[in-house]
């Protein structure tokens, strides 16, 4: 791969037609996605990299880790295309950590990117972060129109998933009259978002419902039954024969229940780290918890890696749940 250098002064820009104006300038363009990749970021990454090559430039997408099966239709008409890339594109991504294992070859060198996390830490040459867009693939909808690019219906279904599934099929509270505008041109556009809905929350597998059932028997209630935990482990997947796709949603599970304000899955990675996702309803901040362990997010929906013994790991972000709730209650 031709090694590229970064330039050292970074630029933040309100205006998304100037990601437009550099995107029509460059060419040879790599579009990185985030690890444990999701609809938004792998949908944001495939309607950019159409739109590019639909304006005759060379693009390709990185996906950062194995692509779920339920995704497979964002391969459709999509070929590989190998050259030595000049431009770094990174979407949905609000900082180089979560690049993962790409991070080593891009972490620095990122021209471009394009987000909507509140706390992305501007690390490219050029950022354009909307916090208003439910979804990021709502920034690259919009992008692309102002590429001047037709939108076929490969982008059109690629932009739907990543906003339904970046809102919990329109569900959180994240969702604006501008999310469901375009939710609705994507379907004049030819999205077929029935089938797209019922592949992402309305299908199961039999091994889900089995880790369903067994994440239900790991859940303890904090805080006088406003926070709610509960944790998968590597045992677990294994005895149930879960795999990756299985995992998704297992995170709004604890919210669920009614008299619960925060959520918290803690599901066991490797080298005894644990991901911890958290979900919060009404003031309460899941990023502001999240953010003390090196994580991020949104208000209603964040993430972070704690290390450590299970136990151990629950007593952190349980006190930090806490800490939240006395935080807002006596504001």
């Amino acid at each position: 791969m031709e090694q590229k250098t970064q330039t050292k002064q970074k630029m933040v820009t309100n205006d998304l037609s100037d990601i437009a104006r550099k995107l029509l300038d460059t060419d040879y363009s790599v579009i990185l996605t985030h690890r444990y990749p999701d609809g938004d970021t792998l949908g944001s990454a495939f309607a950019l990299c159409r739109a590019l090559r639909q304006l005759g430039k060379r693009s390709r997408v990185i996906i950062n880790g194995k692509l779920d099966k339920k995704f497979s239709y964002f391969l459709e008409d999509y070929e590989e295309d190998d050259f030595e890339y000049r431009t770094v594109i990174a979407v949905d991504i609000a900082s180089p950590e979560l690049l993962g294992d790409l991070a080593e070859e891009f972490a620095d060198i990122v021209d471009i990117s394009v987000d909507h996390h509140a706390l992305n830490t501007c690390f490219a040459a050029l950022s354009y972060v909307n916090a208003n867009a439910a979804a990021n693939a709502e920034n690259i909808l919009k992008l692309i129109k102002l590429l001047g690019v037709k939108i076929d219906k490969h982008m059109a279904k690629a932009i739907y998933t990543g906003i339904c599934t970046d809102t919990g099929c329109f569900k959180f509270s994240n969702v604006t009259s501008d999310t469901m505008r375009a939710a609705a041109e994507l379907m004049d556009l030819g999205c077929d978002s029935f089938e797209i809905n019922r592949v992402m929350f309305d299908t199961k597998s039999m091994a889900r419902i089995r880790l369903e059932k067994a994440v239900l028997e790991s859940l303890t209630l904090h805080a006088d039954g406003r926070i709610a935990v509960v944790n998968t482990t590597h045992k677990m997947e294994m005895e149930t024969g879960v795999g990756d796709t299985d995992m998704d949603g297992i995170a709004s599970i604890p919210r669920q229940i009614e008299g619960v304000v925060i959520g918290i899955t803690i599901k066991e990675r490797e080298n005894d780290c644990h991901r911890i996702s958290i979900r919060s309803l009404g003031s309460y901040d899941a990023s502001h918890i999240g953010a003390q362990f090196g994580g991020g997010g949104h208000k209603a929906a964040a993430g972070c890696t704690i290390c450590g013994k299970l136990e151990d790991v629950k007593a952190k972000i349980v006190a930090a749940a806490e800490a939240e709730l006395e935080r807002i209650d006596r504001s």
